[in-house]
């Protein structure tokens, strides 16, 4: 696309001002504050799309996982360097031949409606939820063939093979622990409850004024002593980021999370005195935009179609401008954030809209009357500002190369229905989450077995690659840790061949805040961890 060369230069010199101030602000909100923290008050959020349910144990959208994990946990959490810590689950150990993960319970943790937790309820949650209904946890939990419970505060993890993966999988975040008296024997995603979550978290849920907002109160026998300082944590419900922003200027809201904000706004406003922004605490996540093939069309089915496709888009363009350089152009599959998986040695498409005019021309897709090739629908994630105008400028730059493109913009229920439902699609734009582990991240992209109508975020492309799927595999149950790194680097290098995916940007998130929010970016999944620790500077 003409226009990406014509502004490059000087876009550059604005990237690398922005990488700097990115990297500032990486630290604003990472650590504990000197500040001792203050008990009350209440933490207003900016939240969209509004959830259509409360639970997080099957269903890893952003915002249901936002309020979810407020009111449920997980059985353990993850400081800033990806490394496990206790939550529900005190301690922790892997037998020496990595067939048994034991778990020793927290004592004296109750739900929300004074029942005791105990490894009754994990046991449930692996067996009933994330292994049958989660669209990760299929896979990730695949080789747990029971849990054990020998008392109440220890539940084993019984695996058919090993799978070191899984103790990076039990966030709240990934792995929401529900309580099985409330879920057992009912259809999990029809559960009256889902409206109304019964948790053992910091946060009650209080009320639910759909289409307004969300109400979460304090949690006064909630297992942490003296935890959580706020008293409430209200979630309004704002479609139009115009609203989102203004209602951050104006102290009505004092929270956006994971880039909800058009990123102009979101620089503009962090200069103001009473805001902040920081991209700390989205590592657990490590989300990627990207664009997916539909494989069943038979004109995508040719690997010179997909590269040509790929080498007509500027994906640095597009990091550096739509992305406001929050972000590194991506390279493959696995984000830039996983330096112990990550691998650069891959194919590369830099921009060469003439290369991939040659290649259309060699697969038999010449110009016709007007100009045009063929004609493709894409489908976009309605996630934010920056995948429409992605998918606006992806329709302009493939246009240059004879494609026509027509963007079909839609609430989230109809894109899943299109995409994962229906396959009604040609091309995809959409993020998605690397998760801090290619197994429980990447993998369902690209596995042959993750292809499941229905399911969303798995593999929509309908890709299948015997070798990839070997490597995969044998990276699921690989013990060695620089052994899983050689097969992540060959699996790399053959998908980037093949290319069923064109990876475009490695988002670095951004939360803008109130300067009076504190301690809310501390742990490695940052703003969907469960708040315990969050308060409020006085006025």
């Amino acid at each position: 696309m003409r226009l990406g060369q014509v502004v490059m230069t000087s876009v550059r010199i604005a990237y690398a001002v922005a990488v700097v101030l990115a990297h500032l602000w990486l630290g604003a909100g990472a650590a504990l504050t000197a500040e001792a923290p203050v008990r009350g008050g209440t933490l207003t959020i900016a939240l969209v799309p509004e959830p259509s349910h409360l639970n997080s144990a099957f269903d890893t959208s952003p915002q249901v996982v936002m309020v979810s994990t407020k009111t449920n946990e997980g059985l353990l959490s993850y400081d800033l360097d990806l490394n496990p810590v206790p939550q529900l689950a005190e301690s922790w150990k892997v037998s020496p031949d990595g067939l048994r993960i034991t778990f020793n319970l927290r004592h004296g943790v109750h739900w929300h409606d004074g029942k005791e937790f105990t490894s009754a309820d994990v046991e449930f949650s692996v067996m009933k939820v994330w292994r049958e209904l989660h669209g990760r946890g299929a896979s990730t939990f695949a080789a747990v063939s029971a849990v054990e419970t020998p008392d109440p505060y220890t539940a084993v993890f019984v695996l058919s093979k090993p799978a070191p993966y899984i103790v990076s999988a039990l966030a709240g975040f990934e792995s929401l622990v529900i309580a099985k008296h409330i879920y057992d024997g009912t259809n999990v995603r029809a559960n009256p409850a889902n409206s109304a979550p019964v948790g053992t978290g910091p946060f009650r849920f209080k009320s639910w004024s759909r289409g307004a907002n969300i109400i979460l109160e304090r949690n006064p026998d909630y297992w942490a002593p003296g935890k959580p300082y706020l008293d409430q944590i209200v979630f309004n419900i704002m479609p139009d980021a115009s609203a989102r922003a203004a209602a951050l200027e104006s102290n009505q809201a004092m929270m956006v999370f994971q880039s909800m904000l058009p990123l102009s706004d979101a620089k503009r406003l962090s200069r103001l005195p009473n805001l902040e922004l920081t991209t700390a605490g989205y590592a657990y996540q490590s989300t990627m935009m990207f664009l997916e093939f539909n494989l069943d069309n038979s004109t995508l089915r040719d690997t010179r179609v997909r590269q040509a496709i790929a080498y007509a888009l500027d994906r640095d363009f597009v990091t550096e401008n739509i992305w406001y350089g929050f972000g590194e152009t991506a390279t493959g599959p696995i984000h830039q954030a996983l330096n112990s998986f990550y691998s650069g040695k891959v194919p590369r498409f830099a921009y060469n809209p003439d290369q991939a005019n040659r290649l259309l021309d060699e697969a038999g897709l010449p110009r016709k009357a007007g100009g045009a090739r063929l004609n493709l629908t894409l489908d976009v994630l309605p996630f934010g500002d920056q995948y429409v105008r992605t998918a606006e400028y992806a329709r302009q730059a493939l246009a240059d190369i004879g494609i026509i493109v027509n963007i079909r913009n839609q609430d989230f229920p109809s894109f899943i229905k299109h995409v994962y439902a229906d396959r009604a699609f040609d091309l995809n734009l959409v993020g998605a989450s690397n998760s801090p582990d290619p197994t429980i991240g990447v993998q369902r992209f690209y596995w042959s077995k993750a292809f499941k109508p229905g399911v969303a975020f798995t593999n929509s492309s309908h890709y299948n690659n015997p070798r990839v799927d070997e490597i995969l595999e044998r990276a699921q149950v690989e013990s060695d840790v620089n052994k899983r790194r050689e097969l992540f680097a060959e699996f790399q290098s053959i998908v980037m061949t093949d290319l069923p995916i064109i990876p475009i940007t490695a988002i670095r998130q951004v939360t803008l805040t109130n300067k009076r929010v504190k301690d809310h970016s501390i742990t490695a999944d940052g703003v969907f961890s469960n708040f315990a620790s969050v308060w409020l500077a006085p006025q």
